[in-house]
């Protein structure tokens, strides 16, 4: 059974490789390839989640790459599987022949690919790999349009902040490494040595939040907004954004082996829950509503993997991914009708539009959490486990479930409007508009629709239990009678409230509203607090490489060379010239011993006598 998990993360992975190298060679064939790789994914992944398989590769001494599906990876390998399908089937309408799509479908594979090796890897190497490819190609469709600098930048700072983030699993690997937990298996974690444990806790905290885009590092995810919606509507729902918290979700037993990190977890995601959810309430673009909603819900999959809510928090990311998956599209097939995304200037878009508006309207009122959609009881099922963790959670988390139907009847409020007559003056502000959906686009999003409307049969009491028992956690609390009731009356409260007030909006001081809008300057803050510094670090080390390193190393280099000068003036001026000396002498002394070889007989008597004469003066001397 092991062949079906292989061919599972191979068949989008060597797809998506294929399509990406092919480009625009493919552009006919890509679009139909990629929908058929998604569609053998998906049956992979059922038959994946029936039988789960196991499969394992050597990798280094003591470590080997792991694969398992098991209750859990089993829900999501089909939850991945099924939103990519349908994105790529809606992208195939959306994306036109002028673009390079063998690079997008290939990327989007390639992604989704990534991520299901993510949630099914069993050992730490593995599911760093898989991590860091899906950073990379997050990277490169957030920037796809590579044309426009201000959508490269966008994905370099989103790029940025996961990949700071990311750092924290290698931390974790060298302090599992450091705490004796030599295989790197997921499950052996827990077990690292003291102190090693707690730094194997904050790196896989970090690392969980910042790709999950938690506070404080949620504002990475508006960037991302600048990508092509089915990028935004697969990175939102069911990929790299939920990976986090799924990796919480999976490393449950981690953060309960420390006194910490569970309520740092759960406190993080009900606070992001509340304030995203504010932000998201400020916004005016409808992309960026449904950005900061995406970190707003996530928040409470954190909450849930906190507060020991697994199988809570595993329902609350099915229905989301369904959900928002369906909005990012319906928002993304109105930006290429109509060239616009902002709210105001979407007036009767759902009325224009019926069968988009009619999906977007199902969807807003489940993202809603209105009784008795899925996520009503998806986020009850969180909210029970927080009330048992801590009831101050608990209060948090109903507050930001009566936020979540603010924005998303704010949305819902819009785009339901009857169209002014004028409204043709807010068109094409981003784009060109065609002024028509494609023919295919309502089939993914009814799809999608359809399975975000009835999820929530998995918070009903028999799916519950069985759902608890799937992923291993059957002491997990439900919520009762009363705190269902409870969270529909909050719900409907706040949708009716926010219905009222977007039709009677009151004045917001500019300040306030700037900053909510701007999604509480964390951006800034991040530039201020963490790259403003580092930058200013780098340029003093820049500097201090200029002129110290580089001046000690340019300052050797001359005495070098004034070294090598002054031996070279002392070679040829005393060694050459002593030796041009001796030679000289040699010369001259050799034509002087070559005058009396004359050859001539009588001057060599003569030579003879003279130097006998000389030999007896010199005897007659000595004595």
């Amino acid at each position: 059974m092991s062949v079906l998990l292989w061919l599972l993360i191979c068949v989008p992975l060597g797809m998506g490789a294929v399509l990406g190298l092919a480009g625009r060679s493919v552009n006919r064939l890509a679009p139909l390839l990629a929908v058929a790789a998604a569609l053998a994914t998906l049956g992979l992944a059922v038959a994946t989640a029936v039988t789960r398989p196991e499969a394992s590769a050597p990798l280094f001494t003591g470590m080997r790459a792991g694969l398992a599906v098991d209750g859990l990876s089993a829900v999501m390998v089909i939850t991945v599987a099924a939103v990519l399908l349908a994105v790529l089937a809606f992208s195939a309408g959306e994306f036109g022949p002028k673009e390079n799509r063998g690079r997008f479908f290939g990327l989007m594979l390639l992604f989704a690919g990534a991520m299901l090796v993510t949630v099914t890897a069993t050992t730490l190497p593995l599911l760093l790999m898989a991590w860091e490819v899906m950073g990379a190609t997050s990277w490169a469709l957030i920037g796809y349009w590579w044309q426009q600098p201000e959508r490269v930048r966008a994905a370099d700072t989103a790029f940025l902040t996961t990949r700071s983030a990311d750092l924290g699993l290698y931390l974790a690997a060298g302090a599992a490494l450091a705490g004796g937990v030599g295989s790197l298996r997921l499950d052996a974690l827990p077990h690292a040595a003291s102190p090693w444990l707690h730094v194997v806790t904050a790196g896989v905290v970090a690392a969980a939040l910042g790709k999950s885009a938690q506070l404080p590092f949620s504002f990475w995810l508006s960037k991302a907004m600048r990508g092509p919606s089915p990028v935004s509507a697969l990175l939102h729902s069911a990929t790299m954004v939920a990976a986090g918290a799924y990796l919480l979700l999976r490393l449950h037993p981690l953060l309960a082996a420390t006194t910490w990190a569970g309520p740092l977890v759960a406190w993080t995601g009900a606070l992001t829950a509340l304030a995203l959810g504010i932000v998201a309430v400020a916004q005016s673009d409808l992309k960026q509503l449904l950005a900061a909603s995406t970190s707003a819900q996530i928040g409470f999959m954190v909450l849930a993997a906190g507060s020991g809510g697994v199988a809570g928090g595993l329902t609350q990311l099915v229905a989301h991914a369904a959900t928002k998956s369906a909005l990012f599209l319906a928002a993304g097939a109105w930006l290429t009708a109509l060239g616009t995304k902002q709210l105001p200037a979407l007036y009767g878009a759902a009325r224009r539009y019926r069968l988009v508006g009619a999906s977007f309207a199902v969807g807003s009122l489940t993202l809603a959490g209105l009784p008795p959609l899925s996520l009503w009881a998806a986020k009850d099922e969180v909210l029970a486990a927080a009330r048992a963790e801590n009831i101050g959670l608990y209060v948090v988390g109903l507050a930001a479930a009566a936020v979540s139907a603010v924005y998303s009847v704010k949305a819902l409020w819009y785009v339901t409007r009857p169209q002014p007559t004028d409204a043709e003056a807010g068109y094409d502000t981003e784009q060109h508009g065609t002024r028509r959906i494609s023919g295919a686009a309502p089939f993914p999003l009814w799809a999608l629709t359809a399975l975000a409307a009835v999820l929530g049969i998995l918070s009903l009491p028999g799916p519950a239990a069985w759902l608890r028992q799937l992923v291993g956690a059957p002491a997990e609390p439900s919520p009762t009678a009363w705190e269902l009731g409870l969270s529909a009356g909050v719900a409907l409260a706040a949708a009716a409230w926010a219905w009222w007030y977007s039709s009677r909006p009151a004045p917001v001081p500019l300040a306030v509203a700037g900053w909510m809008e701007g999604w509480l300057g964390l951006e800034r803050a991040a530039q201020l607090l963490v790259a403003g510094p580092v930058m200013a670090l780098a340029r003093a080390l820049a500097v201090f490489d200029d002129r110290v390193v580089d001046g000690a190393v340019r300052q050797t280099a001359r005495a070098g060379l004034a070294t090598a000068r002054l031996a070279r003036r002392m070679d040829d001026g005393g060694i050459d010239a002593a030796v041009g000396a001796v030679a000289s002498g040699a010369h001259r002394l050799g034509r002087w011993a070559r005058r009396p070889q004359t050859g001539l007989l009588h001057q060599y008597y003569a030579q003879a006598a003279v130097g006998f004469c000389v030999l007896i003066l010199i005897v007659l001397l000595v004595r």
